[in-house]
């Protein structure tokens, strides 16, 4: 049981976050704080937080759990501002997408050896298509995913808070470094969104996008999806892991290539091959549970303030 839970980032993750450990009698109370006075006032009002904080420090106060749940860009501010407020024994967490940008900044911006010890970077593999307090759930972290990628100056008995923490809410805990956490997100995560928002844009450069449109159906409607997240959110998260997405990129562009090269050729015995290869490898991954719930996922919104 955790005595207080300063929330800075009232929307879907930190909504969802707060309504879950109030649902499993985690937390005794919430404080929480949003730049936005609306946000703050329906978190009020939807039950999610127990009292506003004028300020990001002043939600961390006294708090022995805090929950990070902003922008990426943000998380070294957010750090330096609420560090003198934070406890020797506060469980600190964030719900960031990406994960070396994340440890880089709490290196810089956490000022005691306790502080950092207090640090677990979280990524919660979860979301929803719409963001925003109003759509917080309990439920949503239940049966999914949740990587954690600790410091090695972070504390073992902090982790194992951190683990027990998720599970309790009905999550499934993997660690992991943070290099290796942006490699495989950069390839089922980012890559992915990128190539969304290309192929969105790509119709839209035609003068024929509105007649192309109203003609799509079901598979266009699910290869896009992701296309329609936060373009906020994932404009710092493509940044943030620039690397590792363009690395993924051209991993694509030679699959991509190589395709294209049958269709040249005509080719259809080495265009079916290919297309087989494809087909195969994406029907055994759904065999193996591939469905957002227990393998790595793309969700939609991953994050939100």
């Amino acid at each position: 049981m955790f005595e207080q839970l300063g929330l800075i980032g009232c929307g879907l993750m930190g909504g969802s976050f707060a309504l879950a450990l109030k649902q499993a009698g985690l937390v005794r109370r919430v404080v929480g704080y949003s730049p936005s006075p609306r946000t703050l006032q329906r978190a009020l009002e939807l039950g999610v937080i127990d009292a506003e904080a004028p300020s990001a420090p002043l939600a961390a106060s006294g708090a022995d759990l805090v929950l990070l749940a902003v922008p990426v860009a943000a998380t070294e501010a957010t750090l330096r501002a609420i560090q003198p407020q934070l406890g020797p024994q506060a469980l600190v967490m964030d719900v960031g997408s990406t994960k070396s940008d994340v440890v880089a900044a709490a290196r810089r911006a956490l000022a005691t050896p306790a502080q950092l010890a207090g640090f677990v970077p979280a990524h919660p593999i979860a979301g929803k298509e719409r963001a925003g307090v109003d759509h917080a759930e309990a439920s949503l972290y239940r049966d999914r995913q949740v990587i954690l990628t600790p410091l090695p100056e972070t504390a073992p008995s902090q982790v194992e808070r951190a683990t027990e923490l998720w599970q309790a809410l009905g999550s499934r805990v993997r660690h992991m470094t943070p290099a290796a956490h942006d490699a495989a997100y950069a390839t089922v995560s980012h890559l992915p969104h990128l190539l969304a928002f290309a192929a969105m844009n790509a119709v839209q450069a035609q003068p024929q996008a509105a007649e192309f449109l109203a003609l799509a159906g079901p598979g266009f409607r699910d290869f896009t999806r992701i296309a329609a997240s936060d373009p906020s959110i994932w404009r710092d998260i493509l940044l943030a892991n620039k690397t590792e997405v363009l690395a993924q990129a051209q991993h694509f562009r030679t699959a991509l290539d190589a395709l294209e090269h049958t269709l040249r050729a005509n080719d259809g015995g080495a265009l079916q091959q290919l297309i087989t290869q494809a087909s195969t490898a994406r029907a055994q991954w759904q065999l193996c549970g591939g469905n957002g719930s227990n393998t790595p996922g793309a969700p939609a919104v991953p994050s939100s303030t």
